[in-house]
């Protein structure tokens, strides 16, 4: 004898007016699919950035009316918040959600794929002690965003994101532990 297990996830409001269908990863999609959005939320995790200037300065070409969109988009759907400066009320900043951040795996998981696959600027050491240490980087990133830390996660070299050294993992392994204790 068969029994099917129907699983129901709750669903907000209408989803055949918002969304194509009723799919996660269509929703997903829908919400944050295209790369800019993704490059947006990368740069908040990962290098720390919070202003318009700094995204149009990533390196990555975004026009200003796009990311303008990018991120009204991203505020709609509650990814991110902007908030006034306090220092300087004519400037925003931008920081992360809990459920932006909640795509750290997700980010991650892509950087380790995309450079397994694809060649990259990033050194193949620095990405292996990322995928054997996936929970330590996923800590350090909620870490650094609930403290609103925009320390760069991994530093920038003069090629691009990443620094050309790689942190040896038992470094990275000892910081996970001191930070833990």
């Amino acid at each position: 004898m068969k029994v099917m297990l129907i699983v129901s996830w709750p669903v907000r409001g209408n989803t055949k007016s918002r969304y194509r269908s009723g799919c996660p990863v269509s929703i997903s999609l829908e919400i944050f699919g295209d790369r800019w959005s993704l490059l947006i939320v990368r740069d908040l995790m990962v290098r720390g950035f919070r202003t318009f200037k700094a995204f149009q300065e990533s390196g990555e070409g975004i026009a200003s009316n796009i990311l303008a969109d990018r991120l009204q988009r991203l505020a709609t759907s509650g990814i991110i918040a902007a908030e006034v400066d306090q220092s300087d009320t004519r400037r925003v900043n931008y920081r992360l959600t809990e459920k932006g951040i909640d795509l750290a795996p997700v980010l991650l998981e892509m950087l380790i794929w995309g450079a397994k696959h694809e060649p990259s600027g990033v050194p193949c050491a620095l990405i292996e002690a990322m995928a054997k240490n996936r929970d330590q980087v996923l800590a350090e990133v909620r870490r650094r965003w609930q403290q609103d830390d925009p320390t760069p996660l991994l530093p920038k070299s003069k090629e691009g994101l990443f620094a050309p050294r790689l942190t040896p993992t038992r470094r990275i392994q000892r910081k996970a532990k001191s930070r833990l204790t």
